[in-house]
């Protein structure tokens, strides 16, 4: 007879996008996408700079790689293109709210709205660094409703 498998579930933490001009950065996800910073430093021994951004269910993390001397690193950002990932999701009760929101702030929609009938809709936007973030709406039954 064989051993049982112990199973584990794993609570999320946080994510982490690079990032190439914190302080623009943190106006992005705090004044248009409406985060709240936690916390925000230098850390020189490792010559980085992070913040952290609060989300249900974990936080993101905003990265800025500093030289020996601690300046900014020159970033070369990822292009953007389908099927977009690595992305973050944001779950919304109101993707219309959403859409209208992102247009009034000046937000590109990189694709979407999206839907599948009764299930979900969705859409992507990237912030300053193309850093790929998903809105998403579950209609019905669909992935989210077995969580």
């Amino acid at each position: 007879m064989k051993p049982e498998k112990e199973s584990v579930v794993w609570c999320q933490d946080h994510v982490a996008f690079r990032v190439s001009d914190m302080d623009a950065a943190l106006r992005f996800y705090e004044e248009t996408i409406g985060l709240k910073r936690v916390s925000c430093q230098t850390d020189e021994a490792h010559h980085e700079r992070f913040a952290f951004l609060e989300l249900d269910g974990g936080n993101l993390e905003l990265l800025q790689c500093l030289d020996e001397s601690n300046r900014p690193k020159p970033y070369t950002k990822p292009v953007v293109e389908p099927p977009y990932c690595p992305h973050l999701a944001l779950k919304t009760d109101d993707i219309e709210s959403v859409i209208e929101k992102l247009r009034e702030r000046g937000v590109a929609i990189v694709k979407g709205p999206l839907e599948i009938p009764n299930q979900v809709r969705w859409l992507y936007v990237a912030d300053p660094d193309n850093n790929v973030i998903e809105f998403v709406q579950w209609v019905g039954t669909g992935i989210s409703g077995a969580m």
